[in-house]
């Protein structure tokens, strides 16, 4: 067995950024710049007022001075003449400053009657206009690889830019494998269960830039195998979930190594999620999770998405980790690299009672995984641990 630090290690060898494509603006939010993009103009493209007032000259603006108002500045429509002595122009949010003024007296520190206004005071130390290129100038750039939020695209957009560069979705083969499955909506025989891996999978792979594509349920024979891997034809990273242990219907790797898998590790020191195997498979990265449910959705977070982030140009990295105070105490941990299903409230991380791997209704009702290193001791109450936010 190898260490999860270890496997990941050798996924981010096997995994390689994939191609990149020209995205629409209006869908590019979630995906991944790919490279750096520059502003086309300045922003503001002019000096603009930031408050509803009057735009005049500060030198001037002595308290009861009185000024004759000689025009007016919206957005959108600007005054195209000059302010000279003694003259202001009435001036809305986010219009163009004319020229020959350089402050703006907010509408509530002025008295108007007619064409002539009065100042209500002389403090004119904040000029309520935003100078051009205040936002970002002509050329300026927005840094790659970013994970684009709406906040990136309604900069980008201001940039004026109608589209992005960005990685494709990496696209994800997941193959269940096992005659005891059936598809969600049927009515399992005697001995049968529900396939819910690949549903939980996807939902968590597309949650993070995947596009990952749900294929049949291949059964325990190598020729239900091959025909299932056959599907994943284009795929970038295929996974399958069971058939990785080592029983006597466990065939995954064997059927896989016949059809080129150069495997790259079997077996990683954590629980759950022990029979964990990957490995290069044509141009695809392959990798076997254990077919329990939470073992292969715990591995998802672990392993799945670190390799998806890498795949999309983010770079090689673990799952992030946080840290909590210990609700309740933990008795000292195994050999094993331990994610326990646990809830974190208030900054405080409790395990669940019940940990195994096939109770999802532990998982379901989880927020965290807590991470025992191997051969943690006993923890106590308002000790800090570590954990991955699910």
């Amino acid at each position: 067995m190898i260490s999860v630090e270890e496997a990941l290690d050798q996924l981010f060898a096997l995994a390689r950024p994939v191609e990149t494509e020209l995205c629409p603006l209006t869908e590019a939010s979630g995906r991944v710049l790919a490279r750096r993009v520059a502003a086309k103009l300045t922003q503001p493209p002019f000096a603009a007022s930031s408050m509803d007032g009057y735009a005049l000259n500060s030198v001037e603006a002595d308290l009861h001075a009185q000024f004759v108002v000689i025009g007016e500045a919206a957005a959108g429509h600007g005054f195209s003449g000059r302010v000279g002595a003694g003259q202001a122009v009435r001036i809305f949010t986010g219009a163009p400053v004319p020229e020959g003024a350089n402050c703006v007296v907010i509408q509530e520190e002025v008295e108007r009657r007619g064409k002539l206004i009065t100042l209500l005071t002389d403090d004119t130390s904040k000029p309520n206009i935003r100078p051009a290129g205040q936002d970002f100038a002509l050329g300026d750039e927005m840094s790659a690889p970013r994970l684009l939020t709406p906040s990136d695209i309604a900069l980008a957009a201001s940039m004026n830019h109608a589209e992005l560069p960005v990685y494709k979705r990496p696209v994800v083969a997941l193959v269940s494998t096992g005659d005891e499955l059936v598809q969600p909506g049927e009515t399992p025989a005697e001995g049968q269960i529900i396939a819910s891996n690949t549903y939980g999978l996807k939902a968590l792979l597309e949650a993070h830039g995947a596009e990952a594509r749900i294929l049949p349920i291949a059964r325990d024979t190598r020729s239900s195998l091959e025909t299932v891997f056959a599907l994943c034809d284009g795929a970038d990273l295929i996974v399958t979930i069971g058939g990785a242990s080592v029983g006597d219907h466990d065939i995954v790797a064997d059927v896989a190594a016949r059809l080129g898998l150069n495997q790259s590790f079997y077996k990683v020191a954590m629980r759950p999620g022990k029979p964990l195997m990957a490995g290069q498979m044509g141009d695809a990265v392959m990798i076997g999770l254990p077919g329990n449910p939470v073992s292969a959705m715990v591995c998802g977070h672990v392993f799945l998405l670190p390799v998806l982030r890498a795949m999309t140009g983010l770079g090689a990295a673990p799952a992030e980790r946080f840290t909590a105070e210990l609700s309740e105490p933990l008795p000292a941990n195994g050999p094993r690299e331990h994610y326990m299903r646990a809830c974190v409230t208030k900054g405080q991380l409790r395990a669940e009672t019940r940990q195994d791997s096939a109770l999802l209704s532990v998982l379901a009702s989880a927020n965290a995984l807590l991470i025992r290193p191997p051969h943690d001791g006993a923890r106590e109450v308002g000790e800090s641990v570590s954990y991955i936010r699910l």
